[in-house]
């Protein structure tokens, strides 16, 4: 085995990106569109014939993963205009923002924090597929399993702590202890005043209604056999308490039914956000 597959991201990544490109092939409009992501795993010819690839019963986890990619987006390009240029993304995994909106990121000066060995395979993919790593592009490696500070490395990969910026997390929290991310949010919550925070979080399975319970237990199952079991789940009040205790002085939450109205209303093909995952966004 070459050290490059030793490297490779974990199935989860994987498969958000290759739902990104799914996303584009079967469901018409795409409310985001990414298929660099499926460019990098390169995961074969037949790999739309993969079970967790099925166009119907992939649905909701495909329009939660385009809902929250494209509600990210939609927030750091507005961040943009307001005069924020420094945006670190947590958990990187095969991330392509950099690749597909180059006239928004070079603008801005983007670090992807990630594991060491899934940086050393993307470096190596993204030169195998043709695309340099521009000088706004900083992959960030932090060995999370050592107890690695993503803070200290961030701050010696060139970010700037005295600058307002914006940190994304999406799809990380539930991989996570609650020790951890209350560790994270009074990170963030220390950068100076304009800076936000914008993470994903997962509601307990009671906040759920029934069919859509079966789901997230059918992902969380999945998780626990690909060895990344989920282990944390909030409900609103929760984590917005504990980003105030953090110190953050604006708190919101961005719900599921709320990204359903912004992408996904009006539509006449089924594609829609179950509710399950949801947003934090809080602001220093």
């Amino acid at each position: 085995m070459s050290e490059n597959q030793k490297n490779k991201p974990d199935h989860t990544a994987e498969r958000v990106a290759l739902w990104r490109a799914l996303h584009v092939q079967v469901d018409s409009p795409a409310i985001f569109e990414d298929e660099i992501g499926l460019q990098l795993a390169a995961p074969g010819d037949d790999w739309r014939e993969r079970p967790d690839m099925d166009p119907e019963g992939t649905r909701e986890f495909r329009a939660s993963i385009v809902a929250r990619a494209r509600f990210i987006e939609d927030f750091v390009s507005d961040k943009l205009r307001e005069g924020i240029i420094q945006y670190v993304i947590l958990g990187a995994g095969l991330d392509t923002f950099a690749q597909r909106r180059p006239e928004i990121a070079s603008r801005m000066k983007v670090f992807e924090v990630d594991q060491p060995g899934t940086q050393v395979w993307k470096r190596q993919r993204l030169s195998e597929i043709g695309y340099d790593i521009p000088n706004w592009l900083r992959l960030v490696p932090v060995d999370f399993e050592e107890g690695g500070s993503w803070w200290e490395k961030l701050i010696a990969a060139g970010f700037n702590a005295s600058r307002p910026s914006v940190i994304t997390s999406a799809g990380v929290t539930q991989y996570l202890s609650k020790e951890a991310i209350a560790a994270t949010l009074s990170q963030a919550a220390n950068l100076p005043s304009g800076s936000t925070l914008v993470m994903t979080f997962l509601l307990p399975f009671e906040l759920t209604e029934s069919q859509e319970r079966s789901k997230v237990k059918e992902a969380e199952k999945g998780a626990q056999a690909s060895g990344t079991p989920f282990i944390s789940f909030f409900k609103p009040s929760e984590i917005m308490a504990m980003a105030r205790e953090a110190g953050f002085q604006e708190v919101r939450h961005v719900s599921s039914e709320h990204l359903n109205h912004l992408y996904f209303n009006g539509r006449t093909d089924g594609l829609f956000l179950p509710r399950g995952e949801e947003f934090l966004v809080a602001t220093t």
